[in-house]
């Protein structure tokens, strides 16, 4: 048996091996929270960077971290991407390294800029939604298989509280925020995120693109100081924040 406290400790009675044990402590108080749950995740190097200037990040961390990746898309009702993360790796977003549901598809695209022609707008592998400006729907349903949903701006691109709203009206309510870090950063400033795992590779790029941006702050008593919790993913280290709950 097994529990869950509400501060992330998970208290478990004997009969597990430590590998079951630790997979129950880090997946037990993700599948416990009910109602609306976001969480971001963010792979990176140890000089904060998740990509070189180019884009290329495949792949900043190990087959740990990518399993782990897995794991949560079979646990939350969607899987969110931005429009950088779409465009460079042309990824899946399925659930191919440990067996469950694929989630639904979301990716934002404010402007409508992406090619037609990526291929979660046409593989089927799962329902997929293109989240744009509503002025730039123009009145186009779908995009290949993936249906297009118009939301409200906000100063930067499209409001997240809007985004988060419009998918909690379709039963969406677990959300899995994969990338990249311009998205994951600006769920986390609007106060979104109810968690935030950071995977830090031993690894130094020198230059690239940064994992989390956010406005500056005067002191370093106004920076985010959350409970964390660690985790050993072989030559990795994954960071999960607590914000909320």
């Amino acid at each position: 048996m097994a529990r869950a406290d509400g501060d992330g400790t998970v208290w478990v009675d004997g009969g597990l091996s430590a590998a079951a044990a630790e997979l129950l402590r880090l997946y037990l108080p993700l599948c416990q929270p009910t109602g609306s749950f976001m969480v971001g995740h963010l792979g990176q190097s140890l000089d904060g960077r998740i990509a070189t200037e180019s884009g290329a990040s495949h792949y900043v961390t190990g087959p740990v971290d990518i399993r782990h990746n897995h794991r949560m898309r079979a646990l939350f009702d969607a899987i969110i991407v931005g429009p950088s993360t779409a465009v460079l790796d042309d990824p899946q977003l399925t659930v191919r390294e440990c067996d469950g549901d694929n989630p639904v598809r979301v990716v934002i695209d404010a402007e409508r800029s992406l090619p037609a022609s990526l291929k979660l707008f046409h593989d089927g592998a799962a329902p997929t939604l293109l989240l744009c400006a509503a002025d730039k729907v123009n009145g186009g349903g779908r995009i290949g298989d993936a249906e297009i949903l118009g939301i409200a701006r906000d100063a930067e691109s499209l409001s997240p509280v809007a985004i988060k709203a419009v998918l909690a009206a379709r039963g969406l309510l677990r959300l899995y925020v994969e990338g990249g870090g311009v998205t994951v950063s600006r769920f986390l400033k609007a106060g979104c995120l109810d968690r935030l795992q950071v995977t830090v590779s031993p690894l130094i790029i020198g230059s690239g693109r940064p994992a989390i941006v956010l406005p500056e702050v005067a002191t370093l008593t106004d920076g985010l100081r959350p409970a964390v919790r660690r985790f050993d993913f072989g030559d990795d280290m994954m960071f999960e924040c607590r914000f909320h709950g």
